[in-house]
């Protein structure tokens, strides 16, 4: 299996300070800050890049458990929200929620259902993040 990479740097300090998130296979490059992360400054996130990566991952294997049933699906669009709060005396990710709305062909609604919240569970993502509270809105449109 291939191993991913990507590169964070920081210089100054967390508040003044700023950095750059690099995507190792060159497709993005942002920067960020305390502003971008905490408040609703300009730039990336370190926790944006992991509900995108969670979104993604989603909707690949919903996309595949469908496909595998039978149900090729014409699109799936999952929504990822990361909540940033505090637990343990710091920051952390007290939440992720994922919005999904799919157009599948021929399946019914409570079998959409049951292949969402299986996706959930398995998607590499979610299994990497099962610290973290993972909330699911799932429906076909």
């Amino acid at each position: 299996m291939p191993v991913r990479t990507s590169t964070g740097t920081w210089r100054g300090s967390l508040k003044e300070g700023d950095g750059t998130i690099v995507l190792g296979s060159g497709a993005f490059e942002g920067r960020y800050s305390f502003s971008s992360r905490f408040e609703e400054g300009m730039g990336t996130n370190p926790d944006e890049l992991v509900a995108a990566a969670h979104a993604g991952c989603f909707s690949m294997a919903l996309s595949d458990r469908l496909a595998g049933a039978g149900f090729v699906p014409t699109e799936v669009h999952t929504e990822a929200r990361v909540h940033l709060g505090r637990a343990d005396g710091g920051a952390a990710i007290t939440k992720i929620e994922l919005v999904c709305r799919a157009q599948v062909p021929g399946l019914e609604p409570q079998a959409f259902g049951e292949h969402a919240e299986a996706a959930k569970v398995g998607c590499i993502i979610s299994k990497a993040l099962a610290a973290v509270p993972i909330e699911l809105d799932a429906s076909l449109v």
